[in-house]
């Protein structure tokens, strides 16, 4: 079995989408300085890295992350190819010919290079709202992109987000995809249990015979 992390970690440098508060790691004791442990604190949004957004993340009536169903997060995947697709529209899922009965759909795009890459970019590849609504009729039960958003930046009102988290599609962001090939794969994702958030920083993997 080879196991593939497809998850960023979490570091005070690392990417954050504007708006959202720094991330902050420091150490709060230390054997060096005659402690008996060392400990860390830890300060960040549930939106940063690898995270899961829940449907409360744009409905006030949706589940929290910690209701997800778990079997949504975990089970066979496809990691779909789109390299030169700057826009992924419905045009572009189905040239891509998804097989029926894909629930759990990873886009890799040219995102995951840009992780590599000093500070936020803003001109990532995302998913307009009527290939999410695409996905939608499919029934995907998860969706899974290569940086920190699904929906174009600065896009308003979001109704990407809308699309699928309204209609309890889970949405995975933060991802990177650099370091697997296209195909098919079994995902394991599970966010932080913190009750009634609306996303949950998560480690993300891909495992394959």
């Amino acid at each position: 079995m080879r196991i593939f992390d497809i998850s960023v970690p979490i570091h005070s440098a690392m990417h954050v989408y504007p708006g959202d508060a720094a991330i902050e790691v420091s150490q709060t004791s230390s054997i060096e300085k005659g402690a008996y442990f060392n400990t860390s604190r830890l300060a960040f949004t549930a939106h940063c890295g690898t995270h899961v957004d829940a449907p409360r993340h744009v409905t006030t009536s949706g589940i929290t992350v910690d209701e997800l169903p778990l079997d949504a997060l975990m089970g066979k995947a496809l990691v779909l190819g789109l390299p030169d697709e700057p826009v992924i529209t419905t045009a572009s899922l189905g040239q891509a010919r998804i097989p029926e009965g894909t629930e759990r759909l990873l886009l890799k795009t040219r995102n995951s290079g840009l992780w590599r890459r000093e500070g936020f970019q803003k001109d990532f590849a995302y998913v307009t709202e009527d290939a999410a609504s695409y996905l939608v009729a499919r029934k995907v039960r998860l969706v899974g992109v290569d940086y920190l958003s699904v929906e174009g930046f600065g896009v308003t009102p979001p109704k990407t987000h809308w699309a699928l988290l309204r209609h309890g599609v889970v949405v995975i962001e933060g991802l990177d995809l650099s370091g697997v090939e296209p195909g098919e794969y079994t995902l394991a994702c599970l966010p932080l249990r913190v009750r009634g958030a609306d996303g949950a920083p998560a480690r993300a993997v891909l495992m394959r015979e």
